[in-house]
């Protein structure tokens, strides 16, 4: 788990989230990201809106947390980015006109994640609350970007583990996925192309790195998966 309480989620977030500036995971997360005017959900610490931010976005970041908008907030530009107290799972109408104003072109939803009061997760249910938090949210992000008529794409990015020799294998099955679940019945699409595996560093993925000490190449990762309205 990624911290029990939101003063250890974000002491968790300060610690890796600099390593994988140091590795660089930020800077490629956004270079995967297509047009200018980007919906981040969640901003956690600020370190991928600073790297969007570098890119050349303007980014209107939301997160529920305000310790999490306050980082953000010592990291960036304000002539870069506008940052929005907002809950997904119960926006307001001013928040959500608030979201439409700013007109953006791509959502993105790195890394999602939450404390464990939020979630649920106990270190004994194996992930499963984690899982299914992180599905449900999803599918409120492929929604809400459906419900905005700017949206041209919609970029997910999560941490998984997998067989590195198998990742092409991979790619179909994350497609499958999210084609199957996140965006059911809503107007995006993907291909294999769109979807992307990236090895984590050596410093970061910490208890994932654990957990397959028996499973031959089996190496901690980043899924990337590019979604676009359909035509």
């Amino acid at each position: 788990m990624s911290g029990a309480t939101v003063a250890e989620f974000i002491g968790y977030w300060e610690h890796e989230g600099e390593a994988y500036v140091r590795h660089g995971d930020y800077d490629w997360m956004a270079s995967l990201v297509p047009g200018q005017r980007v919906l981040e959900i969640g901003c956690g610490v600020g370190f991928a809106t600073q790297a969007l931010a570098r890119r050349g976005c303007a980014v209107l970041s939301i997160d529920s947390l305000d310790d999490c908008l306050e980082r953000t907030r010592q990291r960036v530009d304000p002539a870069q980015v506008t940052l929005l107290q907002a809950d997904l799972t119960a926006l307001s109408d001013a928040q959500r006109s608030t979201i439409g104003d700013f007109a953006p072109d791509v959502v993105v939803c790195w890394l999602m994640g939450a404390p464990a009061a939020t979630t649920g997760a106990q270190a004994s249910d194996g992930g499963r609350a984690v899982i299914a938090y992180r599905e449900k949210l999803h599918r409120l992000v492929a929604e809400l970007a459906a419900s905005l008529p700017s949206v041209r794409w919609l970029h997910l990015l999560d941490r998984t583990a997998i067989p590195w020799q198998a990742k092409d294998i991979g790619r179909d099955t994350l497609v499958n996925y999210h084609l199957g679940k996140t965006l059911l019945d809503l107007p995006f699409t993907a291909t294999r192309q769109s979807a992307l595996y990236r090895k984590l560093g050596e410093e970061v993925g910490g208890p994932q790195r654990k957990q397959h000490p028996s499973l031959k190449g089996v190496v901690p990762t980043l899924a990337s998966l590019l979604a676009e309205r359909k035509q």
